[in-house]
């Protein structure tokens, strides 16, 4: 069975060439490298992953990312995260995706506080005339915004990570409604990264196994992705790489159909169509 992790930060050992930002959030010695990234996949039979731009460390500069995907590319797709109240922004876009294997656009909202910002706009219209797919990062508060701009650009292909950041306890209802509600608009897809992420419980997980469930139902499996919150170690310490996965190969129940859509043919669509299954 073809998987692709949908959700790997990564991390340069070489902090003179790539410097992070000031007081950056800092994955454990030896941990979150490429390197390291390659072993747990291969380990796990992980075909590719996308790298997502770790703005918690570099912020707007891309360029770890941007090297790491492009001399990767065997296995290795890159996600940019640009400003999107600069001007510059869209350019460095096209140039990423020209040169440099980057094959999505993660998309937070402005300076202003708003996801329908002109800003984020002129960048969502520039990844849909490039064909990549946008990653959006918001909470629930945003679901209105995002809804709107969904429906101005019926034509891009939407990731919603981490589900509006889903989690256990007392907004998690109503987090799985609005998730729920945004799954009327056909080109948004939901990564389900958040079992591990929001779960208040030790590995399977289980007091989100039933709000995952109600997420695939009303997407369908083909508008799903799995994605490893790599490195583990930082994100989600309650389970390792393979129990991340197991939790979708094993410990949700799902059926060979469903598995095979969520854990790679849908993810092989969005940002490796151009490769033949390992």
């Amino acid at each position: 069975m073809l998987i692709i992790d949908c959700h790997a930060h990564i991390y340069s050992e070489d902090e003179k060439q790539y410097p992070p930002i000031e007081n950056p959030y800092r994955p454990p010695p030896g941990k979150g490298t490429l390197a390291h990234l390659h072993r747990e996949m291969t380990g796990a039979g992980v075909s590719y992953a996308t790298a997502i731009q770790t703005s918690t460390f570099y912020k707007w500069d891309n360029r770890f990312t941007v090297a790491a995907s492009k001399v990767n590319r065997a296995w290795l797709a890159g996600v940019c995260t640009l400003d999107p109240d600069d001007p510059h922004s869209p350019g460095l876009l096209e140039q990423y995706v020209r040169e440099a294997n980057v094959r999505g656009l993660r998309s937070i909202p402005a300076a202003s506080g708003k996801l329908a910002d002109p800003g984020v706009l002129t960048l969502w219209r520039t990844a849909q005339k490039l064909g990549i797919v946008v990653n959006v990062l918001v909470n629930r508060d945003k679901r209105g915004e995002l809804a709107e701009l969904l429906e101005k650009h019926r034509g891009l292909r939407v990731v919603l990570d981490h589900c509006l950041n889903i989690a256990a306890g007392e907004q998690l209802e109503a987090t799985l409604a609005d998730v729920v509600a945004l799954a009327e608009h056909p080109n948004l897809y939901a990564k389900l990264t958040f079992v591990p992420t929001g779960s208040a419980q030790e590995y399977p997980c289980r007091d989100l196994h039933d709000a995952c469930h109600v997420v695939i139902e009303a997407f369908g499996a083909d508008r799903c992705v799995w994605g490893s919150d790599f490195p583990c170690e930082l994100w989600c310490p309650k389970v390792t790489y393979r129990q991340h996965l197991k939790l979708f190969t094993d410990e949700l129940g799902l059926d060979p159909a469903a598995k095979a859509a969520i854990l790679g043919q849908t993810a092989r669509r969005l940002w490796f169509a151009d490769r033949e299954e390992k």
